[in-house]
């Protein structure tokens, strides 16, 4: 998990404690700001975008429980509630209403860091499986095609495609098994703006293969049927 990539609003009315959470989290690398209210909770969401909040309890004017329970209705921000109640009921309502996690004040601040880790997993488990179920997601061999964020990566690596290899690929993937000829290719690429004089369809599979085969004398995904087009192998 890249935690630099990752962005935390603190929502906390104790200065103090703001200010020691901000500072040990940018230590880890993450990104964080904090805001001591609500009101200026969603000031700072209609402006920026997070990925976790970490909600007191007790706040001035709206308290956490409130502010869950709004959040949970427009938005799908995972949240981690703090509290100086630490009975079980406080807890248990927490969870209830939609919170991630709570933790009770006071408390170890690499015990938070386990929770913001695990919550951020979870989170980002749900949403692939709901891309996967979209059919946003698609997998062969070691590689994870995302169509929702145009993506392609290899062990941890992105692998940059241009606009026309996406296309190609996308086509692939959505008809795995399938012999597509070349006229096949040219009539669908027409639909992702395919220029009208593309030098070719074969260019863009050899360019496309460049980048995901290991031997490309021999490739194990995008095949070709000879005498009839390709045929794209998932080889899960």
């Amino acid at each position: 998990m890249d935690n630099k990539k990752i962005k935390i609003l603190v929502v906390d009315d104790d200065l103090e404690i703001c200010k020691l959470l901000c500072q040990y989290l940018e230590q880890q690398g993450f990104a964080v700001a904090s805001v001591d209210s609500g009101v200026a909770l969603d000031e700072y969401l209609s402006q920026s975008s997070v990925d976790l909040i970490i909600l007191d309890l007790m706040l001035p004017g709206e308290d956490g429980l409130s502010i869950v329970k709004r959040l949970n209705s427009s938005s799908q921000i995972p949240i981690i509630m703090l509290s100086a109640c630490g009975e079980d009921i406080d807890r248990i309502i927490g969870l209830e209403i939609g919170a991630d996690d709570y933790l009770a004040k006071p408390f170890n601040p690499r015990e938070l860091l386990a929770r913001i880790r695990s919550v951020l997993r979870r989170n980002q488990g749900e949403k692939i499986k709901a891309a996967v179920e979209n059919n946003e997601i698609y997998s062969f061999g070691e590689y994870i095609f995302n169509t929702n964020n145009q993506s392609l990566i290899c062990d941890g690596k992105k692998i940059t495609l241009t606009s026309g290899e996406y296309s190609l690929l996308k086509i692939f993937v959505e008809s795995p098994k399938q012999v597509l000829s070349r006229d096949d290719l040219l009539e669908k690429l027409k639909g992702y703006d395919c220029a009208p004089f593309d030098r070719s369809v074969d260019v863009r599979i050899m360019r496309l293969r460049q980048k995901i085969e290991v031997d490309t004398s021999m490739p194990l995904y995008i095949q070709t049927v000879w005498g009839k087009g390709y045929q794209f192998i998932p080889n899960d």
